[in-house]
């Protein structure tokens, strides 16, 4: 039940169709979550049960009741943030400098590295992890006809440290050095990691809460549907590592409250931010509010309006009280 010193949770789900399977852990193409208002301002909540998340359900109840969970807490503190602009008719991407993005791509494709070298970026995250050897070769002729190219790849933790090694090491030495970093090879330990940055000479990183006691990671990829970034963004500076701040493949009004986190993270902590991983609407069929983001580019268009924007978008949907 909704405690009686909260004012009451409304929700409005919704369902987002990718073009193809996103990672190497999840063979879903529908992905539902729900857009949640309280008092004036709005959030998002779209678990990944793949990636540890509890099912919506699970995380419906959990918003009407503890509310333990990061995903949770961070869907009613975008809520809050967003509530406090719209009462006082602010747009917060006011005077906001939003960090550029990398392309990132779900399939290995010449064709939509192709797309993306049109587009502007110069980075590419590539989604790894189901076929070494193909996607070595793609790697390879890639970097050979994009030479200006860097290279993010993500595993999901699919791979084990000798894969990893094994993969990273019989690359070329020149387009080993066209990787910018190789986020979750495997699962974490300090010793495996030191040991793979040790022997591949490619920086890691690490994409979950406990990034902060990762000390064998060089970068910290922080997704603000679920971590505070200020704690991540202090430890990081702390230690000399770079920050790269990702939507969570989520609804576009959670893909927007996480270009706004990075625009104040790195408002707070120049130099910190790198470039970030903000751009995802492309990866799912176009939707209303997919559309108000503009074209696939590295500079993210924040929506107009109040708040974090598409004012008129969320006047139209249906709402359901959460009991």
């Amino acid at each position: 039940m909704i405690l009686n010193d909260r004012p009451p949770v409304w929700i409005s789900r919704y369902r987002l169709k990718s073009k193809a399977r996103l990672n190497a852990v999840s063979t879903r193409r529908e992905f539902d979550g729900v857009l949640i208002r309280i008092g004036a301002g709005y959030g998002c909540l779209h678990p990944w049960p793949e990636l540890g998340d509890p099912p919506l359900h699970k995380c419906l109840e959990d918003l009407a009741g503890a509310r333990r969970w990061p995903i949770v807490r961070r869907a009613v503190r975008c809520a809050e943030m967003d509530g406090i602009s719209r009462s006082n008719g602010e747009w917060l991407f006011e005077d906001m400098e939003i960090p550029a993005s990398h392309a990132t791509l779900a399939l290995s494709d010449s064709a939509n590295v192709a797309s993306a070298v049109e587009a502007g970026f110069e980075i590419i995250k590539l989604k790894v992890g189901r076929d070494f050897e193909r996607e070595a070769a793609f790697l390879t002729a890639m970097a050979q006809e994009f030479p200006k190219l860097s290279w993010r790849l993500d595993y999901n933790e699919t791979a084990t440290a000798e894969q990893a090694g094994a993969f990273l090491n019989g690359l070329d030495r020149d387009i080993r050095r066209k990787i910018d970093f190789v986020e979750d090879p495997c699962p974490y330990s300090d010793s495996t990691w030191t040991t793979l940055k040790q022997t591949t000479g490619v920086r890691l990183a690490v994409d979950r809460e406990a990034a902060p006691n990762c000390d064998a990671a060089q970068v910290f990829v922080l997704k603000p549907a679920l971590d505070e970034p200020w704690l991540i963004g202090e430890a990081a500076a702390k230690r000399g590592c770079k920050v790269v701040v990702t939507s969570y493949m989520d609804h576009p009004f959670g893909q927007t409250f996480a270009a706004w986190e990075a625009a104040r993270l790195a408002l707070t902590f120049r130099g910190l931010v790198g470039v970030c991983g903000l751009q995802t609407h492309h990866l799912f069929e176009s939707n209303p509010f997919s559309e108000y983001l503009g074209d696939w580019k590295p500079a993210f268009q924040p929506p107009g309006g109040t708040g974090l924007g598409f004012d008129d978008l969320l006047g139209e949907l249906v709402w359901t009280r959460l009991d």
